[in-house]
């Protein structure tokens, strides 16, 4: 069995290190041990993760790939990581730059995709803070803490932080990651989403585990309502465009209308309860208008000045 495994990186050489070396760690118990290709996609015109992958090259367990994306956006990174995989290749994987997978993450991956016979597998991406003084509302209010599922649990979406896809899926398709989202984010919400909604199993796996290095830029309030801003934005988006009823617009309005509506209400109170509260309360109101904007067809785009940290 290979197994090409997808990681695009921009301007993040000690993140990409760690995550070679985690994925150089990885271990098989409940699977027979695949080969491995790992295919780094810099989309840095520079080549500034050259080094970093020319270093690791040495005594890496698997193959090691590396090409440059020069046009700026995640699609177009994914998108060349895709074209550069080895044909004969049975299972895609995506993992992020800013992450490090568990030593059994494939395995277990492999392990439900096996068991429930699914097109896609999914799981949990926990929060690794690179500071030790972490503010106490961040930790109380879990921003970062993601949503866990039973394994085996049905979903209608799923990303490319941890993800593994059958390769014969990605040959019956006729488009890949959209670049309209290059800058936007959301690419992956608009191609899983499109998966689903032509019948194919996507499916949760608990025991998958990836840990996210959350640096101390992301651990205040603007990141935090700025993020859920763009991702509920960015999945009214993709709604209106994949489900155009307008059963599923009115919905989305509603789901929007309701948020802004469940913050404000919780605003006051949340001033006698703590910072943590008061952020909960202005990022209901911030995911439920950017919901209302992404049903209108505003894009966002995120990424436009990101820079890797």
């Amino acid at each position: 069995m290979l197994i090409s495994v997808c990681v695009a990186t921009y301007q993040r050489p000690e993140g990409l290190k760690r995550l070679l070396d985690g994925i150089n760690q990885l271990t098989f118990s409940k699977c027979e041990t695949p080969n491995l290709e790992v295919i780094v996609v810099d989309n840095d015109s520079t080549g500034a993760a050259r080094a970093v992958c020319s270093v690791k090259e040495n005594d890496f367990k698997g193959v090691l790939k590396y090409c440059i994306e020069p046009t700026r956006g995640i699609s177009y990174s994914r998108n060349k990581a895709l074209a550069s995989i080895n044909k004969d290749t049975d299972f895609v994987a995506f993992i992020d730059d800013d992450e490090v997978p568990d030593p059994s993450w494939l395995d277990e991956l492999l392990f439900v995709q096996q068991k429930y016979d699914a097109d896609v597998v999914t799981g949990p991406v926990l929060p690794h803070f690179t500071e030790s003084s972490v503010p106490n509302w961040v930790v109380k209010g879990k921003f970062f803490e993601p949503k866990r599922l039973p394994t085996g649990h049905p979903l209608k979406v799923a990303f490319t932080n941890n993800v593994l896809i059958r390769s014969q899926v990605l040959k019956q398709i006729d488009k890949m990651f959209d670049e309209r989202f290059a800058l936007t984010g959301g690419e992956d919400s608009h191609f899983f989403m499109r998966l689903s909604r032509a019948g194919y199993k996507i499916v949760w796996a608990d025991t998958a585990l990836v840990s996210e290095w959350i640096p101390e830029s992301r651990t205040n309030m603007k990141w935090i309502l700025r993020r859920g801003y763009r991702c509920w934005s960015t999945q009214s988006l993709c709604e209106r465009e994949l489900y155009p009823s307008i059963i599923v617009l009115s919905v989305r309005v509603m789901k929007g209308m309701a948020l802004i509506s469940q913050g404000l209400c919780l605003l006051f109170p949340s001033l006698l309860l703590g910072q943590h509260a008061i952020v909960k309360a202005l990022l209901h109101i911030s995911r439920g208008t950017g919901t209302l904007v992404g049903v209108a067809g505003v894009r966002y785009q995120e990424y436009k000045l990101s820079s890797g940290v």
